[in-house]
């Protein structure tokens, strides 16, 4: 018997593992195919959802910082608009102490843009003592008057309006006239003298002699002088209680009102 193994043999041992392990990875193939097919999916999703988790995590925690710190902003801002308001009510508290008459502190609760030179609205009401015809002043000055009133709140015409009319005088030389609204931070002021001495500069005060104002109230100063202006001189008059910015005010309550 020959001892020579028999090529066909052998080549027929390699062949079979081979065979084998194709026929083994298609029928995983088919089942894995069966089972999809079966599950619409599902399984496939599932795995995907599995494996891709840990990249889903990342953008997370990137929303999650970016959120904290616009929470962190937000909280910021908050903090220092707080800290803002109570230097304004600071200083309007130490302006009103610095008042002989009864005066209330009042916040500006609504302004028209269209009529922003015009009126204000204040959070200050009959309940707290305002009446029509208290006087209105700001830290740098006058402010305008009351002329309605609500149990809380009230309403109060600004000198700034154009239909405005304050008796006023400069403070250094006494010349005496009449301011007039322009519905801006300037105002013009009337002389009633052909001559009057006055220059840039000069402090305006509310006059002795108006009957709608008390007297020595400060209103403005001169910026420009027109001698030559129509027919009585008049001189523009830049207003001194910022009533463009008005957060604060101070209502001067009547004493007639206390008694």
């Amino acid at each position: 018997m020959s001892l020579v193994p028999n090529m066909s043999l052998l080549k027929l041992q390699r062949w079979r593992p081979r065979r084998s392990g194709k026929l083994l990875l298609v029928a995983v193939l088919l089942v894995l195919a069966w089972g999809i097919r079966q599950s619409r999916g599902t399984a496939l999703m599932e795995i995907y959802a599995v494996l891709t988790r840990p990249f889903h995590r990342q953008p997370d925690v990137f929303l999650e910082a970016q959120l904290s710190n616009r929470r962190l902003q937000e909280l910021t801002g908050r903090v220092a608009e707080l800290e803002r308001q109570n230097q304004q009510l600071q200083a309007m508290l130490g302006y009103i102490d610095g008042q002989s008459a009864p005066t209330l502190p009042a916040p500006i609760v609504g302004r028209s843009p269209d009529e922003w030179w015009k009126y204000a609205i204040l959070g200050r009401g009959n309940l707290d003592g305002v009446t029509v015809d208290d006087i209105v002043t700001g830290i740098g000055g006058l402010v305008g008057r009351i002329t309605e009133v609500t149990p809380h709140s009230s309403r109060v015409l600004l000198i700034s309006d154009l239909n405005s009319s304050v008796g006023v005088t400069a403070s250094r030389s006494r010349a005496m006239g009449y301011l007039q609204g322009q519905g801006s931070s300037l105002a013009v002021m009337k002389f009633y003298e052909k001559v009057p001495d006055i220059k840039p500069g000069d402090l305006i005060v509310t006059s002795s002699v108006s009957r709608l104002f008390p007297g020595g109230l400060p209103v403005g100063r001169v910026k420009s002088v027109n001698l030559a202006s129509g027919t009585v001189p008049e001189a523009t008059v830049e207003l001194t209680a910022g009533i463009a910015h008005l957060e604060w005010v101070a209502v001067h309550l009547r004493l007639k009102d206390h008694e």
